[in-house]
């Protein structure tokens, strides 16, 4: 079964580590790894029990075996481990399957225990489970109680994580299954694909475990997930599963060599001695993150091609960052030959291949000759001479020669040693004897042979004189003519003849002394075929073989064709043993063939030893053997010499016509054996029993060494005769012991012969002892093989552009190989291949890299030929032609940008940006193109400068290539210096294949750029701290926001950006600047010691790219120099500024940021009021790549008792006012108290008047208020009347007086304009928006908020009223807002309301803290101890004191002296009720002050006009205006003067008695009123009482029915009273007669019908008429218009809380029909439209809201018709 074990229960908050079960009835799956049961147990047990409060118990009681009936106890155990007695109540268990003991108190004392026996009585087989709680005073625990039977379960991992794994590889690992059941569990696994597990099924035993092996083998490279199925039970009816994980990659292996080629790796091993081995190695790397395996095989070689590398590495695997070392031995075979193969590196599942080539070449000895002819001179006959050359070595290869020349006695001439080695680069001396026996000349030339190695020849010469016979001397000129005689055929003919033919001019002697025939006898006494070059091995068989010519080869230059001999070799192995021999005379001379005889031991005899041989004639010699010794082994090379018989007479022959003798050689061999009886045992080897001949079909030529190895002579001889295709040199001979002998092998392949041939070597001259030689001479054609079956397929190629494809070629013959390309002469423009010729090793491959370059739109097929011929053959004519075909389609293709116009936007002059334009090409080939750029710059300013500019525009890529069908993504950088508009043409050529453009430029696309720099503006300022008193409009005066913007705007000049980022780049403390702009910051003034003055500028980027801005102090642009270089001596300028810097006066936060497009960021500019004095600190304002602004921070700091009024400007512009004007308007100047004292101040008003007596008495500039009083902190306006009399600027200097203070002298300009001259553009109205209205960026802790900071009501007429909303909002959840309106200054004091409670609350507190203090007096013993009769008067006095004294000082601070430590007498110390009185003093301080209010300013202006100014300036705007009647001036002419504002000249109140008297009265009747409750009381009354608005309206009474005229007359007025008794004057126009009636208060009662309908029609018109005339009336127009500005108002305030949505979409509610009518009113009223007139919300006089009846019926005639309302 399956069992999660919940958490403990004896602890809620404690969980218990879970394991992975599965059972029966449900399956789980856990994370815990698995752990063995051994350990399991242990951890059960150790975790077993447990302490809960302070109880140490177990934590279950579990019954695993137990049967139906019985009854199964265990014993619960509570042991006490805290430090105090226990008590513990227990509730037994609910279910009736388990009991215990009665529930009682158990006690238990620290360290005791209590044993409670649980007992378990089963009813029914299923599982039971109960709990017995446990209850202290410090809490509850819980022991729980389970029974359970058993079931089959598993326990495995929730998931198996495989190692990552390579594609096609497998990777395992193994998980434990445990049966932790009592049960024998069976077990079945079920997985899919690519895992595996073993083993599949099994039986676990309980308890016990198995390892399980998961193995991963994927087929591709992805992340495997799958769910194993696992069937468990005795049936397999349970289940479970758990998930198998894998990742799998693809293997990639890499092989590092030192070189490398295209498409392959390259180990080059360079040349390697023949018969010698070099070992390098590559390296493969396994750069990816899993394990691969890998296998190195060869690509498949030419046949017949033995291997001469060997790699001992075929396989492999590879963890992942590893390597393996690959060696590779060369053991070359062939001298003079080059070794070429390849090694796949091939892994499973990996996606390619890779190839590394192995090269080689073999070299062999390089063996050469000291001298080339060896002359002996002349000796006596049986003499002896000897001569020593030198054999040399220069190569690194050690070298075996052998001279081929008899070494037993039947040769004139002999070498010591004849064979033998010589090591690498070193020489050898040979001697060479010369022991003639006939008095002739003698002359052989004898060959050495060099195994590998073409054989050397040897001209060896000497003469033999006697007494009786003296030949001419052979010397080696002799030899260079016979040379020449040879090649011009006349060395056939005796010199007697060649005498007789000099003779007769038949032949001629040429310059070098030559015989020479002369071209009409050439032809018939010389044949006339060419002399053809031999090799020194082809002379070699030549002169062994001409023998048995028997004619000589045409035009052979050699000896061997004048003499033959049949045949060239006799064996005497057999009987008998005299053998007979042939000589041929091929010339026509007689010749002298003198035979050398043997020495005494030679076997070998001829017979005869000399004869005279006629021309063309032939002979017959007999070769007798016969051997002294039994069982030997003999072999002798015979030598016969044959000369022209007239030789031998040095008188008969001349030394133009000497002919050397001819030397013939016949080889014999033979042995002694006696019959039956056994050769020697040969003991020799062959240095290559495997020669391989060249594939050519031409004679080739291989050398064999023959080594002896025994210390007895080898006699051989190999079996041509069964092997007719191969000649060997010799082919028969004598070894001796320890010797060796070089062989010749000759053949000529055949391609009809496959198959290798077997030439048997037959030793000792017994068939027992044959070896086989294997000889390869098979002759094979070049074979080539190309890729792609012999067809290249080009890419459709644009018309002059260049197509490259790779095709690689391989050599699959044994045949090193030339080859060579050519293709048509029509073709050869358009088809080449690079390289065109080379040479290819057998199996050697090779990339040709082939380019098509089409001039013409078509589809070319062509088919270039290539040439092949071995680079061994010696018939280059003989050449085979494979024919390649090559098809490529030309086409004519464009590019296009993918869009027409690149528009970038705004960029950042200064900066670089970097886009890219894609280039598409739809057609079928790729095109190769160069882009060309035309700049065109727009810039009005400096037009002419900007077209000489340099293209802004750079191009990464000039010219590329764009594939088909694709686009490329050509990246552009541009670098804008100017603010202009830039435009860039961007076209393109096609270049062809040499690079050149093709055509016309075609156009590409139009790229666009703005050039901007970067925008900073200030959008709102804020003042805070001293600053708080300052409007916004007088904070954008003081800071000159205003200018700053407009520079701000302009741009940058080139000094400016001299350094484009913030730079350290001065060596002064005031760093010199690159700006013309320098603007004020003047960051006002405050009294010392206050608070700070905090400016909060907003500043915005209205730019379009990001802004980065700076604001540097002068150390922020210093360099930073070390102490020895600073100067001592300053200037004031600079330690000013190191004093205001150094104390941190004006601080910026942040100084830096950046902004990007739109954004706001707040900026806190701060001075501190430390010092008192003017500090001021030139900050420089930069923008990276913009604009440099110098702001001279300046900041005024007051002494507290000083008077000090603080001026933005000395100069003060007043607003252009027009000339003939009568009523100038007024204008204001603000003087603002940057002290600490209220201040009264003066303005001179002499300049003034001498401004007014120089312009003829006309008063042009007047103040209204030349006197007033300045709060701290508060502004005072002066009213100024500016009246030019002409169209010109007046200036004038006007001193302001500051009682006890400083005098300033400030400028007043203004200007005076003509009306007429300007027309429209004359400056009438007024400016909205010189600063902003809105508040954007709020003050920290600042809760209310005015919707506008400044209103501008524009320019109004006179006697009209202009009405704005205004909304004050609070956006604090749990604060009141309690404010005030200052009207003097526009400015609202905020409180909030929970700071008034806290101040009232205090001030209640001090209050009667301060009565306590003046009632309570404290007696002391000392008072009571006093005598003094004066100490009664004291305290009297004390308290009559106590009661005027407002305030009790506190007690001085004393300082305790030694003499209170010591107890002196005088120094008594205080008592208790002394200290608590101090205590109680202390206590009482001054009165709290007030909570400061915060600051809202609000701004206001206007202009007002007269009517005929304002109808005549805006029209327009008239009729948005009502005129008030009764406001408007109705004063008759005469009356003007009455009316008319006092003159500003009167004399005003100055300081005196007058002033005192009047200060005083009225500070006094002020006092009274405020000191008397009833006049509060009835303010408060006055100002609660309703407003009433209809109450003025009452109803007239109905005319009398005979109306006479003589009794009524109009009257001017009607009397209206109100709920207040006051009585209302309501003008009516004469014009109404029916108003004029005075109605009867008793109405009568009709007697006649028709007169009471005449009566009910007057009295309707009688209404009609007055309400007609009431609604002229201006009250009922006024009330009307308050009535409608507070709906409106109503309305707005619903709109901004949120509770109306102006914007809502119109609701038509449709109600059924039959509906009450004041409900049908109701949804009339609800279902109009959008665009209904709304009623106007009024209040009845009980206050009450309630809406108008009608939009045609206005509110007061709603109530006129109503009855007077009830009196209050």
């Amino acid at each position: 079964m399956l069992t999660d074990i919940p958490a403990n229960p004896l602890n809620p908050t404690l969980h218990w580590p879970r394991t992975t079960k599965y059972g029966k009835r449900n399956k789980q799956q856990a994370s815990a790894p698995h752990q063995s049961p051994s350990e399991s147990q242990r951890r059960s047990s150790s975790q077993r029990r447990s302490s809960f409060l302070g109880v140490e118990t177990l934590v279950e009681l579990v019954w695993e075996r137990w049967e139906l009936g019985g009854e199964f106890t265990k014993t619960l155990y509570l042991k006490n481990v805290h430090g105090k007695l226990q008590r513990l109540r227990f509730r037994p268990p609910a279910s009736k399957a388990f009991t215990t003991l009665f529930p009682k108190v158990i006690t238990l004392s620290p360290g005791t225990s209590f044993s409670m026996p649980v007992t378990f009585r089963p009813l029914e087989r299923c599982e039971y489970q109960d709990t017995i709680e446990f209850q202290s005073k410090e809490g509850t625990f819980q022991v729980s109680l389970r029974a359970t039977i058993p079931r089959h379960s598993l326990e495995l991992p929730e998931q198996v994580q495989l190692p990552a794994c390579a594609a096609h590889h497998s990777t395992q690992t193994t998980f434990t299954l445990h049966n932790p059941s009592k049960l024998r569990t069976g077990f079945s696994w079920e997985v899919d694909g690519p895992f595996q597990l073993s083993p599949e099924s099994g039986v676990l035993a309980p308890g016990e475990g198995a390892q399980v092996t998961a193995l991963f083998r994927p087929l591709e490279a992805r992340v495997y997930q799958t769910e194993a199925r696992c069937a468990f039970g005795d049936q397999g009816e349970n289940s479970c599963s758990m998930l198998l994980q894998g990742l799998s990659k693809y293997p990639y292996l890499e092989i590092r060599s030192p070189g490398g080629e295209e498409g392959c790796k390259l180990l080059e091993f360079g040349t390697v001695a023949f018969g010698s081995s070099q070992e390098k190695h590559f390296e493969i790397f396994n750069p990816s993150p899993v394990t691969s395996s890998f296998s190195l095989s060869r690509l498949q070689r030419p046949a017949l091609l033995d291997s001469v590398f060997e790699c001992s590495v075929c396989e492999g695997l590879l963890t992942p960052g590893s390597s393996v070392q690959v060696p590779v031995c060369f053991s070359p075979v062939a001298v003079d030959s080059s070794s070429v193969e390849y090694l796949c590196l091939s892994s499973p599942g990996a996606l390619s291949k890779q190839l590394v080539k192995l090269t080689g070449s073999c070299c062999g000895p390089l063996m050469s000759l000291s001298a080339s002819v060896l002359d002996f001179g002349c000796v006596a006959e049986d003499g002896r001479a000897t001569r020593v050359l030198q054999l040399t070595n220069s190569s690194a290869v050690e070298g075996h020669y052998q001279f081929d020349v008899g070494v037993d006695g039947h040769s004139v001439f002999s070498v010591e040693p004849p064979r033998g080695t010589v090591a690498p680069n070193t020489s050898l001396s040979v001697q060479l004897h010369f022991c003639p026996r006939h008095p002739i000349p003698h002359r052989r030339r004898l060959t050495c042979l060099v195994l590998h190695r073409e054989p050397l020849f040897l001209d060896v010469i000497g003469t033999c004189h006697s007494e009786q016979l003296k030949p001419l001397v052979l010397r080696p000129r002799h030899l260079s003519l016979y040379l020449q005689h040879l090649r011009r055929g006349l060395t056939v003919y005796p010199p007697d003849i060649l005498s007789a033919m000099l003779a007769q001019k038949t032949l001629q002697l040429d310059q070098d002394g030559v015989l020479n025939m002369p071209q009409d006898l050439s032809q018939e006494v010389v044949p006339s075929d060419p002399l053809m070059p031999m090799t020194p091995m082809d002379e070699y068989f030549l002169v062994e073989t001409a023998v048995s010519v028997k004619r000589p080869p045409r035009g052979a230059p050699h000896p061997g064709c004048h003499v033959s001999v049949e045949p060239p070799e006799l064996l005497f192995y057999e009987a008998p043993h005299s053998r007979s021999l042939t000589l041929t005379n091929h010339t026509k001379g007689k010749l002298c063939l003198l035979w050398t005889p043997g020495g005494p031991d030679s076997p070998f005899s001829v017979a005869p030893e000399t004869c005279e041989l006629g021309p063309l004639k032939t002979t017959d010699f007999r070769v007798t053997y016969c051997p002294r010794q039994a069982n030997t082994v003999h072999a002798a090379q015979l030598e016969c010499f044959a000369v022209y018989k007239v030789l031998r007479d040095y008188r008969l022959t001349e030394e133009v016509t000497l002919c050397p003798p001819w030397c013939v050689t016949v080889r014999v061999s033979g042995h002694s054996f006696q019959p039956g009886r056994e050769p020697f045992l040969p003991r020799c080897s062959l240095t290559s029993p495997h020669v391989v001949f060249p594939a050519l079909p031409e004679v080739s030529y291989r050398t064999v060494l023959l080594q002896n190895t025994g210390d007895l002579p080898l006699l051989f001889r190999l079996g041509c005769e069964e092997c007719p295709a191969v000649s060997v040199l010799p082919s028969s001979g004598l070894v001796p012991p320890g010797s060796h002998q070089v062989l010749c092998l000759r053949s000529t392949p055949s391609e009809e012969r496959t198959d290798a041939l077997t030439l048997p070597v037959h030793l000792n001259a017994s068939p027992k002892h044959t070896q086989e030689l294997t000889v390869v001479s098979v002759a094979e054609r070049p074979r080539v093989c190309v890729e792609g079956d012999g067809c290249v397929f080009f890419k459709p190629t644009a018309v002059g552009c260049v197509s490259e494809r790779a095709v690689r070629m391989r050599n699959m013959s044994r045949l090193p190989l030339h080859y060579q390309w050519r293709t048509r002469a029509s073709h050869a423009n358009v088809l080449s291949v690079e390289p065109s010729t080379g040479t290819l090793q057998p199996n050697e491959s090779t990339v040709q890299n082939w380019r098509f370059s089409p001039q013409e739109e078509m589809t070319y097929s062509m088919k270039p030929s290539l040439l092949l011929w071995p680079t061994q053959s010696q018939s280059p004519t003989r050449r085979s032609r494979l024919f390649l075909q090559a098809v490529g389609v030309a086409s004519k293709g464009s590019i296009e940008a993918g869009s027409a116009v690149v528009d970038l936007g705004e960029l950042l002059a200064g900066g670089c940006k970097s886009f890219e334009v894609p280039l598409v090409n739809n057609g079928s080939c790729p095109l190769s193109f160069s882009i060309s750029v035309q700049q065109s710059v727009t810039d009005p300013s400096s037009a002419e400068e900007a077209y000489d500019d340099p293209s802004a525009l750079e191009l990464d890529v000039q010219s590329g290539v764009v594939p088909a069908r694709s686009r490329l993504l050509l990246r552009c950088t541009v670098t804008l210096p100017r603010r202009a508009l830039y435009c860039w043409d961007l076209s393109y050529h096609t270049l062809n294949a040499h690079g050149c453009a093709m055509g016309d430029a075609q156009p590409l696309c139009l790229v666009r750029g703005q050039g901007v720099f970067p925008m900073l503006e200030v959008t709102d300022a804020r003042g805070s701290g001293a600053a708080e008193g300052l409007s916004k409009l007088q904070l954008w005066s003081l800071l000159s926001l205003e200018p700053l913007n407009t520079c701000l705007r302009r741009h940058p000049s080139p000094l400016e950006l001299t350094h484009r980022v913030p730079t350290r780049h001065s060596l002064r403390h005031c760093p010199s600047v690159f700006t013309s702009s320098m603007l004020d910051f003047n960051c006002g003034a405050a009294p010392l010691g206050s608070e700070a003055s905090c400016i909060l500028l907003l500043f915005e980027n209205t730019g379009s790219v990001p802004v980065q801005w700076s604001f540097l102090l002068p150390e922020d642009q210093q360099i930073e120099l070390e102490y020895w270089a600073e100067s001592g001596d300053f200037t004031p300028t600079e330690l000013h500024l190191m004093r205001v810097q150094d104390n941190r006066l004006f601080s910026i936060s942040p100084r830096s940021g950046s902004l990007p497009p739109g954004q706001q960021r707040a900026v806190q500019f701060t001075y501190r009021h430390e010092f008192a004095g003017t500090d001021r600190l030139p900050v420089l304002l930069k923008l990276s790549y913009g604009r440099e602004i110098l702001l001279n921070f300046l900041g005024v700091t007051v002494e507290r008792d000083q008077h000090y009024l603080h001026f933005t400007s000395s100069t003060h512009t007043l607003a252009p006012v027009v000339i003939g004007g009568f009523n100038p308007p007024k204008q204001v100047y603000e003087l603002y108290n940057g002290g600490a004292l209220p201040l009264r101040y003066h303005v001179d008003t002499e300049p003034l008047e001498q401004l007014t007596a120089d312009n003829f008495g006309h008063p042009v500039l007047q103040c209204l208020t030349p006197y007033g009083e300045v709060l701290p902190g508060r502004s005072a306006c002066t009213e100024w009347i500016f009246s030019p009399l002409e169209a010109k600027t007046y200036s004038v200097d006007i001193p302001i007086h500051v009682l006890e203070g400083d005098s300033v002298l400030i400028q007043f300009e203004g200007s005076g304009f003509d009306s007429r001259d300007l027309g429209m553009s004359a400056p009438f109205r007024l400016d909205p928006h010189l600063v902003p209205c809105t508040q954007k960026v709020p003050l920290p802790g600042q809760i209310v908020f005015l919707s506008q900071e400044r209103v501008c009501l524009g320019d109004v007429p006179v006697c009209s009223r202009s009405t704005r909303l205004i909304f004050i909002t609070n956006v604090s959840n749990t604060e009141r807002v309690l404010y005030t309106w200052n009207l003097t200054d526009k400015d609202r004091e905020v409180l909030c309301e929970s700071a008034v409670l806290q101040h009232q609350a205090a001030v209640m507190q001090w209050e009667q803290e301060k009565e306590r203090e003046e009632m309570e007096f404290t007696l002391t013993e000392k008072d009571l101890r006093s005598t003094d009769p004066s100490h009664d008067t004291g305290i009297s006095d004390l308290k009559s004191s106590s009661t005027l004294r407002k305030y009790k000082t506190l007690p001085p601070i004393r300082v305790i002296s030694s003499g209170v430590l010591a107890g002196w007498p005088y120094e008594a110390k205080a008592s208790r009720a002394e200290r608590r009185a101090q205590r109680e003093a202390s206590k009482v301080g001054e009165r709290p002050a007030p909570p400061r209010p915060a600051q809202l300013h609000l701004g206001l202006s206007a202009r007002s006009h007269t009517l005929d100014e304002y109808q005549t300036f805006f029209p327009t705007l008239f009729n948005t205006h009502h005129v008030h009647s009764l406001e408007q001036p109705r004063t008759p002419p005469s009356e003007l003067s009455e009316v008319r504002p006092p003159p500003v000249n009167l004399p005003l109140l100055t300081q005196g008695p007058e002033r005192e008297i009047l200060t005083h009265t009225l500070t006094s009747i002020i006092r009274s009123l405020l000191d008397d409750t009833q006049f509060h009381e009835s303010v408060l009354n006055d100002r609660d009482e309703p407003v009433p608005y209809f109450t003025q309206l009452h109803p007239l009474p109905p005319p009398p029915r005979d109306p006479s005229p003589a009794l009524w007359r109009p009257p001017a007025r009607c009397a209206m009273r109100d709920e207040g008794s006051e009585v209302t004057d309501v003008s009516v126009p004469p014009r109404s007669p029916l108003l004029q009636w005075q109605p009867d208060p008793s109405p009568r009662v009709a007697t006649e019908q028709a007169e009471e309908d005449s009566q009910n029609a007057l009295r309707k018109e009688q209404q009609r008429k007055t309400e007609e005339a009431i609604r002229r009336l201006p009250e009922f127009v006024e009330l009307v218009e308050d009535v409608l500005l507070n709906t409106l108002q109503n309305l707005m305030m619903e709109a901004f809380l949120g509770e109306l949505v102006l914007t809502a979409r119109p609701r038509i509610i449709t109600l059924p029909p039959a509906t009450p009518p004041s409900s049908h009113r109701k949804r009339s009223t609800c279902s109009r439209g959008r665009n209904a007139p709304l009623a106007p919300t009024v209040k009845d006089p009980q206050g009450l809201p309630r809406k108008t009846q009608g939009s045609d019926m206005p509110p007061a005639a709603a109530s006129f018709n109503s009855a007077p309302p009830q009196q209050q």
